[in-house]
């Protein structure tokens, strides 16, 4: 995904740093060293020390890599549009405002998704919502209801039996499943990153669509959702019109790819540069995803039909602001990243798209947390079991 040059400098500092952090780790086994008096003064000053000259290593290798890794990305992907280092202006940032942001002209999508497990019954609840600076905004919910057994009455004890061997195969109480079953966690943030595309498709009226993550989401390619065919083909047809739309931008609040983030760090304020196709890193997901035919022969056309009209970047807002990824459609690069600089620009401490926060705000409210548990407590309570089912930190007194 970055030339060799740039893999090379990562792991380099990659090497240097692990081996000083297993250094420490085995000092610390000597619990001799440890701190027993509470001098907090010594405490703050070594904070200060080793942030600083944390600081200052970055700075010193951002220059690095803006001589020496910047410019090879454009000799390494000289077929990318906008190659290289690219820079907007405050009066083009002005007319993103007025021209495409105010006035409508951006829908943004996020989701949010919370879960209260117990052992009768297991239930999610999956939000989403759409919002728009002209005040436009919707907000979708869907719950999902698991138990492990529906008593039937034909053999009471080979029903007990079968209940206890599916109990026994899932996680603790109150932690999130990471079996291969339909329930599991990334089935469930499969169906949220679905229903969060699905909508911004259906229901934004907009022409330009703004998004939270990858547009091509892990959870979509692997698990539940690579395992039957009917939903393989029809979560491929919705990404593959979410990539004919053309006029979208997706931005992840993080990425594992930290060398990026590093990489990114050393573009000045209000520049981009684009990185490679979503190609290589799609077929990556699909190789570790193991799906089985036809399944995995669906995902790989879609992989060579759509992996080169998505362009994967970096951008950055301000010169106190991270950098982040974005993902865009080839022909509308430009302005898709100057829909997100300028929306981030709103808030230029966090650089990060502005609608996006809205979306998830709105989310956190219409679908608040507490909101949800507390009409579960509830129906227990008419159940005749207001507490023994639920976790010990729900009631716990704090």
């Amino acid at each position: 995904m970055i030339s060799t040059s740039a893999d090379q400098f990562q792991g380099q500092l990659s090497k240097s740093g692990q081996k000083e952090f297993e250094e420490a780790i085995i000092d610390s086994l000597d619990l001799g060293k440890w701190n027993i008096e509470l001098d907090l003064s010594d405490v703050y000053n070594r904070i200060e020390r080793e942030v600083l000259q944390a600081v200052r290593q970055e700075e010193a290798a951002i220059q690095t890599i803006r001589n020496v890794i910047l410019p090879q990305l454009k000799k390494d992907h000289p077929e990318l549009p906008f190659s290289g280092i690219q820079k907007f202006t405050l009066e083009q940032i002005k007319k993103a405002h007025g021209g495409l942001l105010f006035n409508g002209g951006v829908t943004a999508v996020d989701a949010t998704r919370v879960t209260h497990d117990t052992l009768p019954v297991t239930i999610t609840q999956i939000g989403v919502c759409l919002v728009s600076y002209d005040g436009h905004f919707g907000s979708y919910a869907h719950r999902l209801f698991r138990r492990d057994l529906n008593m039937r009455g034909d053999n009471m004890v080979e029903e007990v039996m079968q209940l206890l061997e599916a109990r026994k195969k899932r996680g603790g109480q109150g932690v999130e499943d990471e079996d291969a079953g339909r329930f599991s966690i990334l089935a469930q943030r499969g169906l949220m990153a679905y229903a969060e595309r699905g909508i911004l498709m259906n229901e934004a009226k907009s022409q330009w669509r703004m998004g939270h993550g990858n547009p091509f989401p892990y959870e979509l390619l692997v698990n539940f959702w690579a395992s039957k065919e009917e939903v393989t083909r029809t979560t491929l047809d919705l990404l593959g019109r979410l990539v004919e739309h053309q006029r979208f931008v997706f931005v992840p609040s993080a990425t594992s790819s930290r060398h990026l983030i590093t990489i990114g760090n050393a573009l000045e304020p209000l520049e981009f540069v684009l990185i490679d196709t979503a190609k290589s890193a799609l077929l990556k997901i699909i190789e570790n995803g193991n799906a089985r035919e036809p399944m995995r022969g669906m995902q790989l056309d879609f992989a060579e039909k759509y992996g080169d009209q998505v362009v994967v970047g970096l951008f950055k807002c301000s010169s106190i602001a991270p950098p982040y990824l974005f993902y865009a459609h080839r022909d509308h690069v430009h302005t898709a990243v100057l829909i997100a600089i300028a929306d981030g620009l709103l808030q230029e401490h966090r650089g990060f798209p502005m609608l996006i926060d809205l979306a998830d705000q709105i989310c956190y409210s219409t679908f608040h947390p507490e909101t949800f548990f507390a009409s579960i407590r509830q129906a227990y309570a008419e159940a005749g079991q207001p507490f023994r089912f639920l976790g010990e930190r729900e009631t716990r007194n704090r």
